[in-house]
């Protein structure tokens, strides 16, 4: 094991720790990565007593950049009306670690790693990865950071997944967990939507059966469509209406044409070029297809109450009423199974119009249910406001 700053396929250098062949990481799959890096950020600092740990989880698409500036876009991170002094997670109270998933394309080992058998990228012969393989690989990087239970492990959507695999596969290491927007299942319509995106992406002459990399060229417009086609299902019809409704794009009238005469139209395009430029084609492959596999029940003989079974960990369930991507009914059916393993959980479903990526923005109730569980589970934890342990 060593820490690393190496350079990746985007020409920067995020923080890594780097795990030698003497320490794989074996996949549901029957795969071996080795070796593996991980990619991580963290913000706050760790107590004396190493009580203060969260983990956050990002969602499909998202990386360890969860505050300040990501390098790679120039945007401030995916969770920054949370992550912060006097936010909801406090990093004057906390010590928050944030990793890019195994599979990814952000510094952690992902298919555009360069296969150590070969020499190449691995392409797809990227092992398959799941949600618990994540979850092992993030459970490597807390070792190593020396961090034997963690506060809190929160997330949303395939975040979210993660929270519950944590709390299935290491009870004993989570205190409190904080599953959004989730599910414990892929649902057979998201991954009809998943597989939509896989084929665009595969459609695309420019994937070269996964081996762009080695031929100078990449994927784009199959990508782009991919994102476009998965945008959709991040928003709510509310929020499409009250943004663009049928206004028109630069023009007061129809062009006849399939130009991008709407300006819904043109706000997809424009995500799909985006999202082109700071993602791997053959890790959208790969991230979506674990999130597909995801199905925790099924790893207790199709029970999900067996899963949280005499749990110790406090939760707190949230929902949007307008997420169809992953509906309230989707939460109700994990908090009746903590119900069912004797689990002390709250469950909060949240009004709000703004569809799925309703936990990703500005939402007060959201902020305010967050604050609460945190400040009451570091009272249980014994956690003062400056983040030392009473």
């Amino acid at each position: 094991m060593s820490e690393a700053r190496p350079a990746c396929s985007e020409g920067f250098t995020p923080k890594t720790v780097v795990f030698q062949p003497d320490r794989p990481l074996l996949t549901d799959g029957g795969g071996r990565i080795a070796p593996l890096a991980v990619a991580y950020e963290t913000y706050g600092a760790l107590n004396a007593a190493r009580s203060n740990a969260i983990l956050l989880c990002h969602a499909l698409t998202g990386d360890q950049y969860a505050a300040g500036v990501n390098p790679v876009t120039g945007k401030t991170g995916w969770w920054e009306a949370m992550v912060g002094p006097g936010k909801p997670f406090d990093t004057n109270r906390y010590f928050l670690i944030c990793s890019n998933v195994v599979g990814g394309c952000m510094g952690t080992t992902g298919p555009a790693s360069i296969n150590p058998t070969t020499g190449k990228p691995y392409g797809v012969d990227f092992p398959v990865v799941t949600i618990r393989d994540m979850v092992r690989a993030q459970a490597m990087l807390i070792d190593h950071l020396g961090v034997e239970t963690l506060f809190c492990v929160a997330g949303g959507s395939m975040g979210g997944m993660q929270v519950l695999q944590w709390a299935a596969s290491y009870p004993e290491r989570v205190f409190s967990a904080m599953p959004i927007a989730t599910a414990a299942k892929h649902s057979a319509q998201n991954i009809a939507f998943h597989e939509v995106g896989r084929q665009a992406v595969m459609a695309d002459p420019d994937w070269r059966s996964g081996r762009y990399q080695e031929q100078g060229v990449r994927p784009e417009k199959g990508l782009a469509v991919a994102r476009m086609s998965a945008h959709i299902t991040y928003l709510s019809e509310a929020a499409l209406q009250r943004k663009f409704g049928r206004k028109l794009q630069d023009r007061s009238a129809p062009t006849f044409s399939f130009d991008a005469d709407f300006q819904v139209e043109n706000y997809l395009r424009y995500q799909g070029l985006a999202f082109v430029e700071r993602f791997d084609a053959n890790s959208y492959l790969f991230v979506t297809r674990a999130c597909d596999y995801f199905d925790l029940a099924a790893d207790y003989g199709g029970s999900l109450a067996m899963a949280f079974k005499d749990t110790k960990t406090r939760f707190c369930v949230v929902s949007f009423t307008s997420d169809w991507l992953y509906p309230t009914s989707d939460s109700r059916a994990i908090v009746h199974a903590l119900n069912a393993g004797g689990a002390s959980v709250s469950f909060v479903e949240i009004e709000s119009d703004k569809g799925h990526d309703a936990f990703l923005l500005h939402e007060p109730m959201f902020i305010a249910t967050t604050r609460g569980f945190l400040d009451s589970a570091a009272d249980a934890r014994g956690l003062a406001p400056d983040g030392t342990s009473k």
